[in-house]
């Protein structure tokens, strides 16, 4: 299949690698000049430093041949704009999107894109299935609060391998939400759960925290 993906970072690249490797044929659209060099010391030619959101580029890059478009950028209004070009005017019969705030999820859908995919509602139904009482709501608002969902592994020699949730100075209104544990099943932590080194730790924070929680649980 030809696949157009819109969106050069970490999702994107790690997308593009794995469509690569089942032998597709792949074009990169990325606006940014370090992350398109980077797929392209990587992978070859198959990024271009251009606005997926422009209907000239993608008139230029064949997306009326394309099988399937896939939008991964941070910015929702990109994803959206740059579906919806491919799906009303080049009739791509496959769109997906990525969402970063789930309460664009509707919308998405109800302006024809065929797939959307977010992190937070992925997590939030692991959540659900694992515990269906536990109390969601500080996720729901996610993205009016301005904060993110992280993912961290507590190393061997952390000075949190051994502590209780409740002993951990988390800023900020920090919360962990699911302890991933090798040969156990996720568990969502309460006060008293203590951490494990090797622990798979997926927590919500600011932004502007990230470094500084993560620097934490790993003792670095």
């Amino acid at each position: 299949m030809y696949i157009i993906v819109i969106g050069g970072g970490k999702v994107g690249f790690y997308l593009v690698k794995a469509l690569l490797d089942e032998g597709h044929e792949v074009l990169v659209l990325e606006k940014d000049a370090q992350k398109c060099e980077r797929l392209v010391e990587e992978f070859g030619s198959i990024c271009l430093r251009e606005d997926g959101c422009e209907a000239a580029i993608l008139a230029e890059v064949g997306t009326e041949r394309a099988d399937m478009f896939i939008a991964v950028t941070n910015e929702d209004e990109d994803n959206l704009v740059s579906c919806q070009v491919a799906k009303h005017r080049f009739k791509v019969p496959r769109t997906i999107a990525r969402i970063n705030n789930p309460k664009n999820e509707a919308i998405f859908k109800k302006l024809g894109i065929d797939v959307t995919v977010s992190s937070t509602n992925l997590i939030l139904e692991h959540i659900e299935q694992e515990v269906s009482t536990h109390p969601l709501m500080h996720l729901l608002n996610l993205e009016d609060t301005g904060m993110e969902i992280v993912e961290v592994k507590i190393p061997p020699g952390s000075p949190v391998a051994g502590k209780q949730v409740q002993e951990l100075p988390l800023a900020g209104g920090s919360v962990l939400i699911l302890v991933i544990r090798k040969g156990q099943r996720p568990l969502v932590p309460t006060s008293d759960t203590v951490l494990q080194a090797e622990d798979q730790v997926i927590a919500v924070t600011e932004p502007e925290l990230e470094a500084a929680i993560r620097a934490y649980l790993t003792g670095s």
